[in-house]
């Protein structure tokens, strides 16, 4: 551990992020364990609720969550039968399926609410909001980056 102050910039960087991505994981998965959820079925609901002003394309979630569509699709059919969400044909289009959020997000999000804050609170405990902003603009430049790698790949 002697090291870690001595590493560059970049590697640190890498590697927290993975670190605090795990150990965010560990913990939700906890949390959310006593209702029957997953962090990946529970991001889900996450971003269907707080990204999309409409009921979104599987194909639309997938790109939210940086995953794919097939991905999307089972975790969706695991909250479909947990009563979490209704997939439904586009009307206009059979190809197209939508990730409906059902009353029981609402409720969950209700029952949840009052840990989330404080989860959130000691996350973030003694991060200034410049901090915060700076740390939001990086994320920001490597998530497009991210994005950028991937249609290079294609």
């Amino acid at each position: 551990m002697d090291n870690i102050d001595s590493m560059p910039n970049q590697k640190f960087i890498f590697g927290g992020i993975q670190i605090v991505a795990n150990q965010m994981d560990t913990m939700l998965e906890r949390e959310l364990k006593e209702h029957n959820l997953t962090t990946k079925q529970w991001l889900l609901t996450v971003v269907v609720a707080n990204t999309f002003d409409h009921d979104p394309t599987i194909k639309e979630v997938a790109k939210g969550m940086g995953t794919s569509h097939q991905n999307i699709k089972q975790v969706a059919l695991k909250l479909e039968q947990k009563g979490f969400v209704v997939m439904e044909k586009d009307p206009k289009d059979a190809r197209i399926t939508r990730i409906k959020l059902t009353a029981a997000v609402a409720s969950f999000g209700k029952e949840s609410q009052e840990k989330s804050v404080i989860f959130t609170e000691k996350l973030f405990k003694d991060i200034s909001a410049e901090e915060l902003a700076m740390t939001r603009s990086a994320l920001v430049k490597m998530l497009s980056n991210l994005e950028e790698m991937d249609q290079e790949s294609k």
